[in-house]
């Protein structure tokens, strides 16, 4: 990234659009088009200059491509910051430019709704399905309310929240963390997600698509992880726990939220468990072996099924695994 290059991409009306709408979401280059009201391969040139120059980022997911503003990141160059700011600045002082802003972020309330309509029906017609699990566990509330306890001891840093199906849990502790990055695989379930959360800012939450046995992140990135309902899917457990253990920090947490073992054996055909719970050894066991020290659970025994918190710190890394290579993708 140069100087010519970031005031040449701004040097264009559109490219000050599209900058002040990443500022306030993350959109796909389809939503922008929309907003914008031009076509899709125009605005694509466009977004590739911003992010040549360092102003946004590109993230693929699926099909779709989705843009944020680079000012979001953890380590956010001081000069694509002042941007931000300089541009939030012009928006207050200049009429025209406000008025313009103004006009895209009423398009942008329509992207809001689509979202939301979209996973409306989602859960529509998935709701039978949802209420039948929860109806045999302790109320999702308590649980939140004791997982948040159990972390809210010290502060949370950077939350890597696996297999964040509604976001739920990322909205949960945004408001607690320094920065959430929720990840899914399932991309209807990430634009369910990105529904929720798209009243936060750009620059304190992200979504990923990834799969929890490959996470798309460098070696020690997050602070806390959660799996919450998630552990059950995994095959083989020791491979989500191993890849969670590389990202967390020396000293990091990390808690699991699932059912203790059970015999309900409906739950694999209708709902595709893998697992059907697990015992505090077989967590202990998984924990250590990943590289965490295992700590006392919680159990939350108010319904059919038993839910259970696991918790585990991350033990120092040897030397020979600090220096892992970056992925894709660095929180």
């Amino acid at each position: 990234m140069t100087i010519d290059a970031i005031f040449k991409a701004l040097a264009d009306p559109t490219r000050l659009r599209i900058a002040r709408l990443l500022s306030a979401m993350e959109l796909a280059v389809g939503e922008l088009a929309q907003v914008l009201g031009q076509s899709q391969p125009r605005v694509s040139r466009h977004v590739g200059i911003l992010c040549d120059a360092g102003l946004a980022e590109r993230r693929r997911e699926g099909s779709w491509v989705f843009l944020r503003s680079a000012s979001g990141a953890e380590d956010t160059d001081p000069i694509v910051a002042a941007v931000e700011r300089l541009l939030a600045i012009a928006e207050r002082e200049n009429g025209d430019f406000a008025a313009t802003c103004e006009d895209d972020r009423r398009k942008l309330a329509a992207i809001r709704e689509a979202r939301e309509s979209s996973a409306e029906q989602y859960f529509a017609q998935h709701a039978g399905e949802w209420d039948e699990l929860r109806a045999l566990h302790s109320a999702d509330a308590q649980v939140e309310r004791r997982l948040l306890e159990a972390l809210d001891e010290t502060p949370l840093g950077t939350v890597l929240d696996i297999g964040t199906g509604t976001g739920r849990i990322a909205e949960l502790f945004a408001d607690h963390a320094d920065h959430v990055v929720a990840l899914d695989k399932n991309l209807e379930m990430l634009r369910v997600a990105r529904a929720k959360l798209q009243h936060l800012p750009t620059a304190q939450i992200e979504l990923v698509q990834g799969d929890f046995g490959d996470l798309p992140f460098a070696a020690a990135s997050f602070d806390t992880i959660v799996l919450h309902q998630v552990l059950h899917f995994a095959q083989d457990p020791a491979l989500p726990l191993a890849e969670a253990a590389r990202v967390t920090r020396p000293g990091g947490r990390i808690a699991i939220i699932d059912f203790a073992a059970h015999d309900r054996e409906e739950l694999r055909t209708r709902h595709q468990h893998a697992r059907l719970g697990f015992s505090d050894r077989q967590l202990r066991d998984l924990l250590r072996g990943a590289g965490f020290t295992a700590r006392p659970p919680i159990a939350l025994d108010e319904g059919e099924l038993v839910v259970k918190i696991w918790f585990g710190q991350r033990r120092d890394l040897p030397a020979s695994q600090t220096s892992t290579p970056a992925k894709e993708h660095t929180a």
